[in-house]
């Protein structure tokens, strides 16, 4: 009998190229793929709620596929988590229906940001954060946050298709933000989004933008004619990839 399960994980994504499986390549998709045929003796794809690029994190990514085998869930958790990497870990499965699908279903995500704003980072936090210790107007920022609040064609924030040389079609790129905050936590500077969906580079653009904003070279007023642009040449440079993190997926 065929059953459906959903996966929640936290991976570290340093050592990896990223979610989706790449030839030669360490992903977590290939890796998890691995684990769970040698666990089912069954070889599948799971399908995750979206691509997280080369280097970011994730706090609770989703993940879904089919099996024939019977291992319960909580004995499934245990014996995944006994052979992946310490770099991945199964914090949940559930058997779920059988139209449930990780990314096709999903409502929405959370992604969040983070900048240590200290003079020396930590070593064991550099490979997790981005480390900017120089002039911020951090409030600047922050009541920049809601320009990109609501639906817009967010084609300045995605990242250029490098076949094409150019953004994919303007209506794939419309994509509505439901909340967009930067707030301080102690020594670190944490931006916050939310949305029914996001593009690729999409988040650590904005990122590299609100920063313009903070160094002063840049208004909320110029934010918004970027993004009313739709060109990616406009907006900032893409923050890097240590600071970013998938929080969560909502269902």
């Amino acid at each position: 009998m065929s059953r459906n399960l959903k996966l929640t994980l936290a991976y570290d994504g340093f050592n990896f190229h990223g979610w989706q499986i790449q030839p030669e390549k360490p992903t977590v998709q290939a890796v998890l793929g691995e684990c769970i045929a040698r666990v089912t003796g069954e070889k599948v794809l799971p399908q995750g709620s979206g691509r997280t690029d080369a280097g970011v994190h994730a706090v609770a990514q989703v993940a879904s596929f089919e099996t024939q085998s019977p291992i319960p869930a909580p004995n499934l958790k245990g014996a995944l988590n006994d052979i992946l990497p310490a770099a991945i870990r199964v914090t949940s499965v559930e058997e779920v229906p059988p139209e449930f699908h990780a990314r096709k279903s999903a409502k929405a995500k959370t992604y969040r940001y983070r900048i240590y704003r200290g003079d020396v980072c930590p070593p064991f936090l550099a490979r997790y954060v981005y480390h900017h210790p120089y002039p911020l107007d951090e409030a600047a920022m922050q009541q920049a946050a809601g320009v990109v609040i609501g639906e817009h064609d967010f084609t300045s924030f995605a990242a250029v298709d490098p076949e094409k040389g150019t953004n994919e079609d303007a209506a794939s790129n419309v994509r509505t933000v439901f909340s967009s905050d930067w707030q301080r936590q102690a020594e670190e500077l944490i931006y916050t989004a939310r949305g029914n969906g996001f593009l690729h580079h999409m988040v650590r653009n904005l990122v590299g933008t609100f920063l313009l904003i903070g160094k002063g070279s840049l208004t909320a007023e110029g934010l918004k004619q970027i993004l009313a642009a739709r060109n990616r040449s406009r907006g900032g440079a893409t923050a890097p990839a240590s600071g970013l993190y998938l929080v969560s997926v909502e269902y």
